[in-house]
Protein backbone atom coordinates (compact mmCIF):
# COMPACT_ATOMS: atom_id res chain seq x y z
CA UNK A 1 0.00 0.00 0.00
CA UNK A 2 1.22 3.41 -0.75
CA UNK A 3 1.29 5.65 2.27
CA UNK A 4 2.70 8.55 -0.48
CA UNK A 5 -0.71 10.79 1.19
CA UNK A 6 0.49 9.89 4.54
CA UNK A 7 1.70 12.91 6.88
CA UNK A 8 5.31 12.30 7.93
CA UNK A 9 3.83 12.10 11.24
CA UNK A 10 2.05 9.12 10.47
CA UNK A 11 4.73 7.73 8.07
CA UNK A 12 7.00 6.99 10.93
CA UNK A 13 4.70 5.69 13.27
CA UNK A 14 4.04 2.97 10.66
CA UNK A 15 7.54 2.60 9.70
CA UNK A 16 8.20 2.01 13.70
CA UNK A 17 5.83 -0.73 13.73
CA UNK A 18 7.04 -2.43 10.70
CA UNK A 19 10.43 -2.05 11.52
CA UNK A 20 11.11 -2.07 15.00
CA UNK A 21 7.81 -4.04 16.31
CA UNK A 22 7.90 -6.42 13.08
CA UNK A 23 4.28 -6.80 12.88
CA UNK A 24 3.00 -8.16 9.37
CA UNK A 25 2.77 -5.35 6.25
CA UNK A 26 -0.87 -6.18 6.43
CA UNK A 27 -1.49 -5.18 10.31
CA UNK A 28 0.35 -2.06 8.93
CA UNK A 29 -1.85 -1.76 6.46
CA UNK A 30 -4.85 -1.98 8.55
CA UNK A 31 -3.42 0.82 11.21
CA UNK A 32 -2.94 3.30 7.95
CA UNK A 33 -6.45 2.97 7.17
CA UNK A 34 -8.17 2.94 9.95
CA UNK A 35 -6.09 6.39 11.37
CA UNK A 36 -6.37 7.84 7.45
CA UNK A 37 -10.38 7.67 8.28
CA UNK A 38 -9.95 9.12 11.85
CA UNK A 39 -8.35 12.07 10.81
CA UNK A 40 -10.43 12.67 7.58
CA UNK A 41 -13.31 12.40 10.07
CA UNK A 42 -11.54 14.75 12.17
CA UNK A 43 -11.05 17.43 9.50
CA UNK A 44 -14.60 17.12 8.21
CA UNK A 45 -16.01 17.81 11.82
CA UNK A 46 -13.61 21.01 12.06
CA UNK A 47 -13.99 22.74 8.62
CA UNK A 48 -17.06 23.85 7.60
CA UNK A 49 -16.19 23.81 4.10
CA UNK A 50 -15.67 19.44 4.08
CA UNK A 51 -19.01 19.18 5.70
CA UNK A 52 -20.70 18.09 2.21
CA UNK A 53 -17.34 16.63 0.63
CA UNK A 54 -17.12 12.62 0.40
CA UNK A 55 -14.80 11.25 3.04
CA UNK A 56 -12.69 9.37 0.64
CA UNK A 57 -11.91 13.01 -1.01
CA UNK A 58 -10.40 14.42 1.91
CA UNK A 59 -6.61 15.27 2.61
CA UNK A 60 -4.63 14.54 5.60
CA UNK A 61 -1.24 15.25 3.97
CA UNK A 62 -1.40 18.29 5.81
CA UNK A 63 -1.78 17.03 9.40
CA UNK A 64 0.79 18.29 11.41
CA UNK A 65 1.97 17.26 15.10
CA UNK A 66 -0.19 20.55 16.37
CA UNK A 67 -3.23 19.17 14.73
CA UNK A 68 -2.41 15.73 16.44
CA UNK A 69 -2.13 17.31 19.68
CA UNK A 70 -4.89 19.29 19.61
CA UNK A 71 -7.21 15.87 19.35
CA UNK A 72 -9.04 15.24 23.19
CA UNK A 73 -11.10 12.82 24.72
CA UNK A 74 -14.36 14.23 22.87
CA UNK A 75 -13.16 13.96 19.84
CA UNK A 76 -12.31 10.67 19.99
CA UNK A 77 -15.62 9.65 21.71
CA UNK A 78 -17.60 11.62 18.88
CA UNK A 79 -15.84 9.87 16.23
CA UNK A 80 -16.54 6.32 18.16
CA UNK A 81 -20.42 7.80 17.78
CA UNK A 82 -19.96 8.32 14.38
CA UNK A 83 -18.42 4.84 13.51
CA UNK A 84 -21.78 3.25 15.47
CA UNK A 85 -24.33 5.50 13.60
CA UNK A 86 -22.93 6.50 10.53
CA UNK A 87 -20.17 4.72 9.29
CA UNK A 88 -21.52 2.35 5.87
CA UNK A 89 -20.52 -0.89 7.12
CA UNK A 90 -19.90 -2.38 3.48
CA UNK A 91 -19.05 0.65 1.42
CA UNK A 92 -18.86 -1.61 -2.00
CA UNK A 93 -21.91 -3.19 -1.70
CA UNK A 94 -25.58 -2.82 -2.54
CA UNK A 95 -27.36 -4.18 0.83
CA UNK A 96 -24.45 -2.07 2.83
CA UNK A 97 -26.16 -0.95 6.21
CA UNK A 98 -25.05 1.99 8.81
CA UNK A 99 -23.03 1.42 11.73
CA UNK A 100 -19.94 -0.68 12.56
CA UNK A 101 -20.22 -3.45 15.03
CA UNK A 102 -18.36 -3.56 18.46
CA UNK A 103 -15.26 -5.77 17.17
CA UNK A 104 -14.75 -3.22 14.33
CA UNK A 105 -15.26 -0.36 16.30
CA UNK A 106 -12.23 -1.59 19.00
CA UNK A 107 -10.81 -2.45 16.15
CA UNK A 108 -10.43 1.34 15.05
CA UNK A 109 -10.07 2.59 18.81
CA UNK A 110 -6.85 0.29 18.92
CA UNK A 111 -5.40 1.64 15.99
CA UNK A 112 -5.56 5.59 17.87
CA UNK A 113 -4.47 3.86 21.19
CA UNK A 114 -1.42 2.81 19.55
CA UNK A 115 -0.72 6.45 17.88
CA UNK A 116 -0.98 8.33 20.70
CA UNK A 117 0.57 5.84 23.01
CA UNK A 118 2.97 5.90 20.22
CA UNK A 119 3.49 9.84 20.35
CA UNK A 120 3.19 10.54 24.23
CA UNK A 121 5.21 7.30 25.47
CA UNK A 122 8.03 6.84 22.84
CA UNK A 123 8.85 9.41 20.78
CA UNK A 124 7.61 12.09 23.66
CA UNK A 125 6.52 14.26 21.32
CA UNK A 126 3.20 15.15 23.35
CA UNK A 127 2.41 15.27 26.95
CA UNK A 128 -1.16 14.29 26.79
CA UNK A 129 -2.47 11.05 25.37
CA UNK A 130 -5.93 11.77 24.75
CA UNK A 131 -6.97 8.27 23.84
CA UNK A 132 -5.42 6.94 26.96
CA UNK A 133 -9.18 7.27 29.37
CA UNK A 134 -11.36 5.95 26.32
CA UNK A 135 -13.84 3.32 27.19
CA UNK A 136 -13.32 0.66 24.88
CA UNK A 137 -16.84 -0.95 23.17
CA UNK A 138 -17.84 -3.84 25.05
CA UNK A 139 -17.74 -7.15 23.44
CA UNK A 140 -20.06 -10.42 22.88
CA UNK A 141 -18.03 -13.34 23.99
CA UNK A 142 -18.52 -15.94 20.94
CA UNK A 143 -17.33 -19.18 20.82
CA UNK A 144 -15.28 -19.86 17.19
CA UNK A 145 -17.20 -22.10 15.05
CA UNK A 146 -15.16 -25.43 13.99
CA UNK A 147 -16.26 -28.55 12.04
CA UNK A 148 -16.79 -31.80 14.29
CA UNK A 149 -14.52 -34.80 13.83
CA UNK A 150 -16.95 -36.36 11.26
CA UNK A 151 -17.22 -32.71 9.25
CA UNK A 152 -13.23 -32.98 8.77
CA UNK A 153 -13.62 -36.16 7.43
CA UNK A 154 -15.78 -35.81 4.94
CA UNK A 155 -14.33 -32.76 3.63
CA UNK A 156 -10.35 -34.71 3.51
CA UNK A 157 -12.76 -37.31 1.77
CA UNK A 158 -13.90 -35.46 -1.29
CA UNK A 159 -11.33 -33.67 -2.45
CA UNK A 160 -12.51 -33.35 -6.31
CA UNK A 161 -10.95 -30.25 -8.53
CA UNK A 162 -8.29 -29.56 -10.77
CA UNK A 163 -5.68 -29.81 -8.48
CA UNK A 164 -6.51 -32.31 -5.97
CA UNK A 165 -2.28 -32.97 -4.53
CA UNK A 166 -2.83 -29.55 -3.49
CA UNK A 167 -6.10 -28.33 -2.18
CA UNK A 168 -5.88 -31.84 -0.19
CA UNK A 169 -2.36 -30.87 1.29
CA UNK A 170 -3.75 -27.74 2.16
CA UNK A 171 -6.67 -28.73 3.53
CA UNK A 172 -4.95 -31.38 5.57
CA UNK A 173 -1.98 -28.68 6.97
CA UNK A 174 -4.98 -26.32 8.25
CA UNK A 175 -6.86 -29.15 10.10
CA UNK A 176 -4.05 -30.67 11.55
CA UNK A 177 -0.98 -27.71 12.11
CA UNK A 178 -3.86 -24.84 12.76
CA UNK A 179 -1.72 -22.38 10.49
CA UNK A 180 -2.61 -19.08 9.96
CA UNK A 181 -3.65 -18.03 6.01
CA UNK A 182 -0.52 -15.28 6.17
CA UNK A 183 1.68 -18.96 7.44
CA UNK A 184 0.39 -21.27 4.90
CA UNK A 185 0.47 -18.67 1.88
CA UNK A 186 4.22 -17.52 3.11
CA UNK A 187 5.68 -21.17 3.28
CA UNK A 188 8.44 -22.04 1.10
CA UNK A 189 9.43 -25.70 0.57
CA UNK A 190 12.83 -25.52 2.22
CA UNK A 191 10.70 -24.70 5.31
CA UNK A 192 9.92 -28.58 5.26
CA UNK A 193 12.99 -29.91 7.54
CA UNK A 194 12.43 -33.70 7.75
CA UNK A 195 9.25 -34.41 10.10
CA UNK A 196 9.45 -30.74 11.27
CA UNK A 197 7.55 -27.84 9.50
CA UNK A 198 9.44 -24.23 10.14
CA UNK A 199 6.75 -21.32 10.37
CA UNK A 200 6.95 -17.90 10.15
CA UNK A 201 4.41 -16.47 12.24
CA UNK A 202 2.79 -12.66 13.73
CA UNK A 203 5.58 -10.58 13.93
CA UNK A 204 8.07 -12.19 12.31
CA UNK A 205 8.16 -15.02 14.73
CA UNK A 206 9.33 -18.49 14.08
CA UNK A 207 7.89 -21.78 15.65
CA UNK A 208 9.02 -25.34 14.37
CA UNK A 209 5.82 -27.29 13.99
CA UNK A 210 5.99 -31.72 14.14
CA UNK A 211 4.41 -32.89 11.36
CA UNK A 212 1.87 -35.82 12.02
CA UNK A 213 1.89 -38.93 9.32
CA UNK A 214 -1.35 -37.18 7.35
CA UNK A 215 0.72 -34.17 6.67
CA UNK A 216 3.99 -35.55 5.66
CA UNK A 217 2.23 -38.33 3.56
CA UNK A 218 -0.13 -35.25 1.83
CA UNK A 219 3.15 -33.06 1.27
CA UNK A 220 5.25 -35.92 -0.33
CA UNK A 221 2.35 -36.08 -2.65
CA UNK A 222 1.64 -32.62 -3.65
CA UNK A 223 5.58 -32.30 -3.59
CA UNK A 224 5.24 -34.72 -6.58
CA UNK A 225 3.10 -33.52 -9.05
CA UNK A 226 4.53 -29.65 -8.34
CA UNK A 227 6.08 -28.21 -11.31
CA UNK A 228 9.13 -26.69 -10.61
CA UNK A 229 8.95 -22.91 -11.74
CA UNK A 230 11.72 -19.97 -11.69
CA UNK A 231 11.68 -16.35 -10.66
CA UNK A 232 10.70 -14.80 -7.25
CA UNK A 233 7.87 -17.80 -6.90
CA UNK A 234 10.65 -20.42 -7.17
CA UNK A 235 10.67 -21.47 -3.75
CA UNK A 236 7.13 -21.25 -3.04
CA UNK A 237 5.74 -24.11 -1.73
CA UNK A 238 2.00 -23.47 -2.84
CA UNK A 239 1.74 -22.28 -6.40
CA UNK A 240 -1.84 -21.07 -8.42
CA UNK A 241 -2.69 -21.79 -11.60
CA UNK A 242 -0.36 -19.35 -13.15
CA UNK A 243 2.49 -20.95 -11.24
CA UNK A 244 3.08 -17.81 -8.64
CA UNK A 245 2.68 -17.90 -4.90
CA UNK A 246 -0.93 -18.74 -4.04
CA UNK A 247 -2.73 -15.55 -3.05
CA UNK A 248 -4.72 -15.00 0.42
CA UNK A 249 -7.62 -14.59 -1.85
CA UNK A 250 -6.43 -18.08 -3.87
CA UNK A 251 -6.70 -20.09 -0.36
CA UNK A 252 -9.99 -18.65 0.82
CA UNK A 253 -11.65 -19.42 -2.29
CA UNK A 254 -10.65 -22.86 -2.57
CA UNK A 255 -11.56 -23.74 1.06
CA UNK A 256 -15.17 -21.93 0.89
CA UNK A 257 -15.25 -24.52 -2.30
CA UNK A 258 -14.62 -27.21 -0.87
CA UNK A 259 -16.40 -26.82 2.37
CA UNK A 260 -19.49 -25.47 -0.26
CA UNK A 261 -19.13 -28.73 -2.04
CA UNK A 262 -19.39 -31.11 0.98
CA UNK A 263 -22.93 -29.19 2.09
CA UNK A 264 -20.60 -27.53 5.44
CA UNK A 265 -21.17 -23.74 4.48
CA UNK A 266 -19.18 -21.03 3.23
CA UNK A 267 -16.91 -20.51 6.18
CA UNK A 268 -13.26 -18.96 5.36
CA UNK A 269 -9.91 -20.49 6.21
CA UNK A 270 -9.84 -19.90 9.84
CA UNK A 271 -12.71 -21.75 10.86
CA UNK A 272 -10.38 -25.01 10.32
CA UNK A 273 -7.56 -23.47 12.50
CA UNK A 274 -10.68 -23.02 14.84
CA UNK A 275 -11.06 -26.80 14.12
CA UNK A 276 -7.52 -28.14 14.60
CA UNK A 277 -7.93 -26.53 17.75
CA UNK A 278 -10.42 -27.74 19.20
CA UNK A 279 -10.06 -31.21 17.89
CA UNK A 280 -6.55 -31.34 19.86
CA UNK A 281 -7.87 -29.66 22.91
CA UNK A 282 -10.84 -32.11 22.87
CA UNK A 283 -8.37 -35.38 22.24
CA UNK A 284 -6.54 -34.44 25.40
CA UNK A 285 -3.85 -32.22 24.20
CA UNK A 286 -2.29 -29.60 26.90
CA UNK A 287 -4.09 -25.96 26.26
CA UNK A 288 -0.08 -25.01 26.45
CA UNK A 289 1.10 -27.68 23.58
CA UNK A 290 -2.06 -25.99 21.54
CA UNK A 291 -0.86 -22.37 22.51
CA UNK A 292 2.69 -23.51 21.13
CA UNK A 293 1.20 -25.34 17.89
CA UNK A 294 -1.12 -21.99 17.24
CA UNK A 295 1.45 -19.26 18.05
CA UNK A 296 -0.38 -17.61 20.44
CA UNK A 297 1.57 -14.94 22.81
CA UNK A 298 -0.66 -14.98 24.98
CA UNK A 299 -2.48 -18.35 26.93
CA UNK A 300 -5.65 -16.68 27.49
CA UNK A 301 -6.29 -16.25 23.38
CA UNK A 302 -6.23 -20.04 23.21
CA UNK A 303 -8.61 -20.58 26.60
CA UNK A 304 -11.18 -19.30 24.24
CA UNK A 305 -11.15 -22.80 22.98
CA UNK A 306 -11.60 -24.79 26.21
CA UNK A 307 -15.33 -23.12 26.24
CA UNK A 308 -16.37 -24.92 23.07
CA UNK A 309 -19.20 -27.55 23.42
CA UNK A 310 -16.84 -30.60 24.31
CA UNK A 311 -18.40 -34.21 24.13
CA UNK A 312 -16.24 -35.55 26.71
CA UNK A 313 -18.06 -33.00 29.27
CA UNK A 314 -20.73 -33.99 27.96
CA UNK A 315 -20.37 -38.21 28.13
CA UNK A 316 -18.70 -37.13 31.72
CA UNK A 317 -21.60 -35.30 32.73
CA UNK A 318 -24.19 -38.05 31.73
CA UNK A 319 -21.93 -40.89 33.37
CA UNK A 320 -22.84 -39.19 36.82
CA UNK A 321 -24.69 -41.74 39.01
CA UNK A 322 -26.83 -38.84 39.79
CA UNK A 323 -27.14 -37.29 36.13
CA UNK A 324 -30.68 -39.20 35.85
CA UNK A 325 -31.78 -38.51 39.28
CA UNK A 326 -35.28 -36.24 39.20
CA UNK A 327 -37.10 -34.66 42.34
CA UNK A 328 -39.74 -36.52 43.81
CA UNK A 329 -43.16 -34.37 44.14
CA UNK A 330 -45.02 -34.56 47.06
CA UNK A 331 -48.69 -35.66 46.24
CA UNK A 332 -51.08 -33.06 45.68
Amino acid sequence: MDYQEAPQILRDFLAYHERIQAHSKLTVDEYFLDLRNFFRFLKRERDQNLKDKNPNEIEISDIDLDFVASVNLRDIYNYMLYLSRERIRHPNSAKSDYGLNAASRARKLAAIRSFYNYLSAKTHQIENNPAKEVDSPRLKKSIPKYLTLEDSLCLLSNVSCRNPERDYCILTLFLNCGLRISELIGLNIKDIQGENLRVLGKGGKTRMLILNDACQDALRDWLEVRQSIEGRDADALFLSERQRRISRSGVHQLVKNHLKSVGLGEYSSHKLRHTAATLMLQNGVDIRAVQEVLGHEHLNTTEIYTHIDNEALRVAAKANPLSKVKRVKEPE
